[in-house]
């Protein structure tokens, strides 16, 4: 139990302060800026995971929080330290993660020049990437704006804050933070009327679900059981509805053209928990004719579709206030689970033939996968293809950096994971390429030492790039680069490494990394034999 009675530092207070609100890990690297930071770590009963860099440390808070759904945390110094966290506090911010990061900041910046990690403008350049980025002058304005942040994740759109905390505040006495947060309550909004009439009265209805509807998996299966109406998952929704339990589920395919022409014969569309982003489409539109209701807790996203219905309500109040509705309901809808198999079969078909070979390996990895796997994937071919072929049987359980589309996110994500989950099977899924943009947190999943196996796909090229140079009349260029021996550079750090030459070998290779006491990379190739 932390002491909260007597004054320190403040750096070491607030440590204190995050374990006295639930916070038991913290990601980070500690520096002179940040170091008063550290005082009050272990003495607070937090535990530390020390990154290799602070890109790093920033995946590993944002894995932590998806894999948790508790706030992920970051220590970071003054200048370099933020500069290095900004890229994942930019795919937090784009995902809807609760990332906290807290940084250090010098006390000037204006009379004096030339010091140590200084920044012209630290505060604006947090602000770029974050909901909100600003400096606690003081101990009260310290501990008011970390209880503002974790209050917020709760209570609107999670997204990235940052708050910067000057070296002379870190370093002075102060009282500890107030033992009791303030109370926050979610704003429960109510259907407007007419909504589940409208719902109820379509003979084709089209339900698109994104992350913001991962927590109401539920009551969308029972909603959309009943309505028998069809479903399309962005990617960040796979799994709130499964191809297994529902046959009007068209799986993850919601980036393929020919679902502009699903959306385009349904007579009611209705978008739960999604921006229908460029990265959920890959066009500038569902392409939908009929009427659109879109529900979702930021207005700022309810404004996006002119004409449409908005609804701002929580995913899991609007489906569970649409069953009741539905009680007695019998649907008759013209949607056939016929139709929806052979757009399954066709468009996996194509998507096989686009990227060739992924498929087979798609299939002989799921059935060795232990139940309640989580899978944190890169920016590579393999997550690409395999987010179709691999249908989710449970929401929340595949992360990729969707809207940022940053590359070297998943190893350090799936770090972090890992400690949200001990006990709990986690993958991590990269390509060659990606893969070396942090490399160097294997250190961390060494000592870590938990089992983690890490898919490691080589191409030998960035070959998503050559294919659009080429769909482009570009001739390739710099599109392939030399690549280490990954299984000899794996073994360097102290992790376990296997090499398959078959899917059979594959297989065994990814039972025996969850019996491992640490990180095995598993090098895959396309050319592996049946």
């Amino acid at each position: 139990m932390s002491d909260t009675s007597r004054t320190r530092p403040l750096g070491a207070q607030i440590s204190h302060m995050l374990k006295s609100r639930g916070v038991d890990t913290i990601f980070g690297i500690p520096g002179v800026h940040n170091q008063e930071m550290y005082r009050g770590i272990e003495e607070a009963g937090i535990r530390h995971l020390l990154a290799r860099h602070e890109q790093g440390a920033g995946f590993m808070a944002d894995g932590y929080a998806r894999a948790s759904g508790k706030p992920g945390v970051a220590y970071v110094i003054t200048g370099p330290g933020l500069c290095n966290a900004m890229t994942p506090m930019g795919q937090a911010y784009s995902d809807s993660v609760p990332l906290l990061v807290l940084s250090s900041c010098l006390d000037d910046t204006a009379a004096t020049r030339g010091q140590l990690h200084q920044m012209l403008d630290q505060q604006a350049a947090g602000a770029t990437v974050s909901d909100w980025s600003h400096t606690a002058g003081s101990a009260a304005a310290a501990y008011t704006l970390i209880d503002r942040a974790l209050s917020e994740f709760q209570s609107k759109r999670a997204r990235t804050k940052h708050i910067q905390v000057p070296i002379a505040q870190l370093e002075g006495e102060a009282e500890p933070a107030p033992e009791t947060p303030p109370q926050t309550t979610r704003v429960r909004h109510v259907m407007p009327d007419g909504i589940a009439e409208r719902i109820k009265a379509a003979k084709r209805p089209l339900f698109v679900l994104g992350g913001g509807a991962v927590r109401a998996s539920q009551e969308a299966r029972r909603a959309l059981l009943t309505l028998k109406a069809a479903s399309l998952p962005t990617d960040a929704g796979r799994g709130i509805i499964s191809v297994s339990g529902d046959p009007l589920h068209y799986g993850g395919y919601l980036g393929r053209p020919e679902t502009a022409a699903v959306a385009g014969s349904a007579d009611l569309v209705v978008v739960v928990g999604s921006e229908l982003s460029e990265t959920d489409l890959w066009r500038a539109k569902l392409e939908h004719e009929a009427d659109m209701i879109r529900v979702d807790i930021d207005p700022e996203t309810l404004g996006q579709e002119p004409g449409s219905i908005a609804v701002q309500m929580d995913a899991n109040d609007f489906f569970t206030e649409l069953n009741t509705a539905l009680e007695g309901h019998e649907a008759n809808t013209s949607w056939t689970a016929d139709e929806v198999a052979k757009a399954r079969k066709r468009w996996r078909a194509e998507a096989d033939s686009e990227r060739p070979g992924i498929a087979r390996v798609c299939d002989a990895l799921r059935e060795v996968m232990p139940e309640d796997t989580m899978y944190f994937s890169d920016m590579t071919q393999f997550a690409y293809a395999g987010k179709g072929f691999w249908d989710m049987e449970r929401p929340g359980h595949w992360h990729h950096p969707y809207g940022f589309g940053t590359l070297g996110y998943a190893l350090p994500a799936g770090i972090g994971g890992a400690a949200a989950r001990p006990g709990l099977p986690t993958v991590v899924i990269a390509g060659d390429y990606g893969f070396q943009y942090t490399v160097q947190e294997l250190g961390t999943a060494v000592e870590l030492g938990q089992p983690l196996p890490i898919l490691l796909w080589d191409n030998g090229k960035l070959k998503e790039i050559e294919d659009s140079m080429v769909a482009a009349q570009i001739a390739p260029n710099s599109v392939i680069a030399h690549n280490p021996d990954f299984c000899a550079l794996a073994k360097a750090y102290g992790a376990a490494a296997a090499a398959p030459k078959s899917l059979k070998e594959l297989q065994e290779a990814v039972t025996q990394a969850f019996k491992t006491d640490g990180p095995t990379l598993i090098y895959m190739t396309g050319d592996m034999s049946d």
